[in-house]
């Protein structure tokens, strides 16, 4: 049964990977303004990496553990960098509400491809419902947008790199939870500090090879560009991606998935109270939606928490 600290930590946890990740994509935005996207990719990473492994080294943890470096490099390139780059590529062909919706996705193949979860995961009729509902959801809050576009040419090409960017993603996290932190000897943090710290490395190649350091005029770059990465590097990799890889170490990798509908939701809410968007009658009800779903993914797993077996194995 879990302890009264062991649930506020995974309460904390859910609330960074729900809302601050849920932020970041205004941010990310904001950074975008003056910063290239594989430059901004790489400074971000590569900071909160070395801080991250300085704090676990500190810590006296041991984080270069080959074993420990390998599966986190090999996580870090799946998890962060083919996802992250394949969202900048398909932005060229589809709308950012379209990114969106495809992304809803990653937990229907997370559920999809959790191999040793089968038998759980489809035994579930509330944990499959939510995760249709959700995807529903998220749909509905962007419908509006959708009718709405004039469509960019090849959009085909963007569903398609969004669609394998998801399978990225989950398969990622997959191999995070079973492979690389599911064992107790593999430190979650150090684990996520050299994924940030592997998935660097390609950034700084692609905008080496791209040119994007020699392009950017350092001096012009605004302040609130710096501001972003600041947010971008502490909250939203530190804090947020750290509690990401902890939670797949605790909880099932289908509940945890469950970010990819609220994420959105979360970036509406500040993109209307920040940036003064309006929020529609029909987004309003997506947000209901999603909420509702993300509460029938867990019920299952709350249950299953509170079971005697549950409870023997904890």
């Amino acid at each position: 049964m879990f302890t009264a600290q062991r649930q506020i930590a995974i309460f904390v946890a859910y609330f960074l990977v729900y809302v601050v990740w849920g932020s970041t994509y205004y941010f990310i935005g904001v950074a975008l303004q003056g910063l290239p996207p594989f430059l901004l990719g790489a400074l971000r990473f590569t900071t909160a990496g070395i801080l991250l492994l300085s704090l676990c080294y500190f810590r006296k943890e041991k984080v270069f553990r080959k074993e420990l470096m390998c599966r986190s490099a090999i996580s870090g390139i799946v998890l962060l960098f083919v996802d992250m780059a394949v969202i900048m590529l398909a932005q060229q062909y589809v709308s950012s509400s379209l990114v969106a919706i495809v992304a809803s996705s990653t937990a229907i193949w997370i559920m999809l491809l959790d191999i040793p979860m089968w038998r759980t995961n489809f035994r579930s009729i509330t944990a499959i419902g939510g995760i249709l509902s959700g995807f529903i959801g998220v749909g509905m809050l962007y419908l509006e947008q959708l009718n709405t576009e004039t469509g960019l040419p090849h959009s085909e090409y963007g569903i398609l790199l969004l669609i394998g960017g998801c399978i990225s993603w989950a398969i990622g996290t997959l191999y995070t939870k079973y492979r690389s932190c599911g064992s107790e000897e593999t430190n979650g943090f150090a684990g996520s500090a050299w994924q940030m710290f592997s998935a660097s490395l390609l950034f700084w190649i692609c905008a080496l090879l791209s040119g994007e350091p020699h392009e950017v005029d350092w001096s012009k770059i605004p302040a609130k560009s710096w501001l972003a990465l600041i947010y971008l590097i502490t909250f939203g990799s530190i804090l947020a991606y750290s509690a990401y890889i902890w939670l797949l170490k605790v909880r099932p990798a289908t509940e945890v998935a469950t970010h990819a509908y609220v994420n959105p939701v979360v970036a509406v809410i500040i993109g209307a109270g920040i940036g003064g968007e309006q929020v529609t009658f029909i987004q309003v009800i997506g947000l209901i939606v999603i909420l509702f779903s993300v509460m029938l993914v867990n019920l299952r797993n709350i249950k299953d928490s509170h079971s005697p077996l549950s409870a023997k194995k904890e």
